[in-house]
């Protein structure tokens, strides 16, 4: 009886010594300082960064890719070459600030191809959300924000790595977030050779903003045809200027009449310096 009892007490004194142990205040530290493998962090969007990147996008020249249009055809960027192009990013899901930005942008280029043409430049907006910017969703988008007859306007989608590769391309950053996603609200200017010219940033913009470096692509490159042709193109360069007040550009002939006249009085200056030149060598 003696040795049971000795054994049953060192079997409760091990118990003891164990709950001891594990309610010891070393045994929590050891816990706490345990490294814990935590889910890797998303990245987040950091404005003045994703600003850099854009601005560093100018000049980059944009590569060949494969999209789809509203009615599910095939669409190579390269089409598009030869004549300025704007892309405007946007995703269907967002509520706001992309109908916001795409109503703007369809103001802006309404005044544009008054006075630059309909034909003279391209507008795409491409949908960056793969898994929901179908050509279904971008058509029903198109017709929503009521600018799927606008002349030369085209709403693509696209798979994910090619978005990916013309993001980079554009210096467009975009990040997962509660609402969708984050991004610059960023409408880019590209050249008739594919490359990036111009940022324009913000949901509503000054139209000069655009309008004036489209202005530039459209009457300031090489146009095949006769010498008037694009002298004309380059008065038209020139003299075609914004109007706050109207809110609309204007063909002012002031300008071009101006320069001419200052022209002939900069050639008349020249004439009468040369013969009073000639006439003070002569009479010495």
């Amino acid at each position: 009886m003696g040795s049971f009892l000795n054994l049953k007490q060192k079997k409760v004194l091990i118990f003891f010594v164990v709950l001891l142990l594990f309610f010891s205040p070393a045994h929590w530290l050891a816990a706490a300082e345990t490294p814990v493998t935590s889910k890797p962090e998303l990245r987040k969007f950091e404005k003045s960064s994703a600003l850099v990147t854009s601005q560093g996008a100018i000049g980059h020249v944009t590569g060949d890719y494969t999209f789809y249009d509203r009615q599910q055809r095939k669409v190579l960027l390269s089409s598009y070459r030869g004549k300025p192009l704007i892309i405007s990013l946007i995703f269907t899901s967002c509520h706001h600030i992309c109908p916001t930005t795409t109503q703007n942008l369809a103001n802006v280029v309404k005044l544009a191809q008054e006075v630059l043409g309909e034909d003279s430049f391209n507008i795409v907006s491409i949908g960056f959300d793969v898994q929901n910017d179908t050509p279904d969703a971008m058509r029903n988008f198109a017709i929503q924000q009521g600018v799927d007859e606008i002349p030369g306007w085209e709403f693509l989608s696209a798979d994910a790595p090619t978005i990916n590769a013309l993001t980079g391309e554009l210096g467009f950053q975009f990040f997962p977030s509660a609402g969708g996603f984050d991004h610059l609200i960023q409408t880019s200017l590209i050249d008739a050779e594919g490359a990036v010219y111009r940022q324009v940033y913000g949901t509503k913009f000054n139209t000069p903003l655009l309008v004036d470096p489209l202005k530039e692509l459209v009457f300031g490159r090489p146009v095949k045809g006769s010498l008037v042709t694009s002298i004309h193109n380059r008065i038209r360069l020139f003299c075609t200027v914004y109007d706050p007040a109207s809110g609309r550009y204007i063909f002012d002939y002031s300008l071009f009449v101006g320069m001419i006249i200052g022209f002939i009085i900069l050639i008349s200056i020249s004439i009468w310096l040369v013969r009073e030149w000639r006439k003070s060598a002569t009479s010495k």
